[in-house]
């Protein structure tokens, strides 16, 4: 538990790391792609909710809809916002790249990799390809979740499931970035999550939060990226200081 409060606050962290010196011009293109995608998630949102709702209820837990129908409300929420949020990542997967160099730079005084000519391509070219990577990780995921939720009487626990799933799975997401500007693949990142899975599930919750916040999500993916650079900084040290002992 007390791993999970420190990925937990891991996240929180990001809001102060993306307004440090030299981080805040690598924020507003990820932001901009924020606001759009997410603006259209809302959009659908409001207009589609309800009806998915009272489509999986079944008419024998009727008496239940107090309690079940919020719970499908989150679960529809996050299939909404992580579809968007893929996409978001996808377009803005370069730009998230270059962010998480810049805060790992300032969190640990190294000059930042120069990032130009063959370097930068190399980059942009590993980090979408990791992006497509991760979708089709999350789609091997997603479509028994997605059985599981039109199953009446069991779909009662796939909101769960849903949660679970998208905590862990922006774990990933954002901590590809700093893990993948050392050069790490995406089995080394899901061995990192693995190593320490209780804070992976705490970051994971805290950005699965913000993304639920109407408002601050706009601005979850450069925190996300933020307090997942720190994240893999923090236990790098971890194992560094280890290795001394």
């Amino acid at each position: 538990m007390f791993s999970f409060i420190k990925g937990f606050t891991d996240c929180l962290s990001g809001f102060g790391l993306i307004f440090q010196s030299g981080v805040k011009r690598y924020v507003f293109i990820p932001l901009l792609i924020n606001i759009a995608l997410f603006s259209s998630a809302f959009i659908l949102l409001k207009e589609r909710i309800d009806g998915w709702v009272q489509g999986l209820l079944p008419d024998w837990l009727s008496w239940l809809e107090w309690l079940v129908a919020p719970l499908f409300f989150i679960a529809f929420a996050l299939i909404t916002f992580y579809s968007f949020s893929m996409v978001a990542n996808l377009i803005a997967s370069p730009f998230n790249s270059l962010l998480s160099a810049r805060v790992e730079a300032n969190l640990t005084g190294q000059k930042p990799q120069d990032m130009s000519g063959d370097k930068l391509l190399r980059m942009l070219l590993r980090t979408v390809a990791s992006e497509i990577r991760k979708i089709f990780y999350s789609l091997k995921w997603m479509l028994p979740l997605l059985i599981l939720t039109v199953i009446p009487g069991l779909n009662v626990i796939a909101p769960f499931a849903w949660i679970l799933f998208g905590a862990w799975f922006l774990a990933l997401e954002y901590t590809d970035y700093p893990l993948g500007n050392r050069g790490q693949l995406f089995d080394e990142v899901r061995a990192f999550n693995r190593s320490q899975r209780m804070r992976a599930l705490g970051l994971g919750s805290g950005i699965f939060l913000l993304t639920s916040i109407p408002g601050l999500n706009f601005i979850a993916m450069p925190v996300a990226v933020a307090a997942a650079t720190r994240t893999t900084v923090r236990a790098g040290r971890a194992n560094q200081e280890a290795g001394h002992v």
